[in-house]
Order: structure tokens, then sequence, then C-alpha cells
């Protein structure tokens, strides 16, 4: 969500907005249908290039060619 990195703050860690916009000039964010649904989220509350998506699209990426790392 807009902000809401910014407010995350994890000693010895890299800040949480910087990790995220690295993330998402090389790869892709997505939030799982569950757990948007569980808070009541669309796409329309999330960063730009965050997406929702199910189960189905994560088993399909994670068993790409190109896929290099996953983080869940």
């Amino acid at each position: 969500m807009p902000g809401r990195a910014a407010e995350f703050e994890l000693p010895h860690a890299a800040p949480l907005p910087d990790l995220l916009d690295s993330v998402l000039a090389g790869g892709r964010v997505t939030l799982c249908t569950q757990c948007a649904a569980r808070r009541d989220l669309t796409e329309k509350d999330l960063v730009e290039g965050v997406r929702i998506a199910g189960a189905q699209v994560f088993v399909q990426e994670a068993l790409a060619d190109d896929t290099q790392a996953l983080v869940y």
C-alpha cells in the first residue's frame, strides 16, 4: 500500500522502500489472493506495479525457465 513501506523498520536491514523499488525495477511483486481478500485490498489499493494473483500464477512463475529468485 502506498506509504506503508516507509513506516516499516527492521534493524540491520535495507530500508523497505529501497528494496521494493529494486524488486519492481527488475521483477514483480505479487500479493496472494487470499491475503488481499482477508484485508479487503484490491489492486487499486496497492503501490503501482504490485498485482494480486493466486497459487496458479505463483506455480507458473516458480517453474518458469527464467526464474532467478522467489521470496515468499
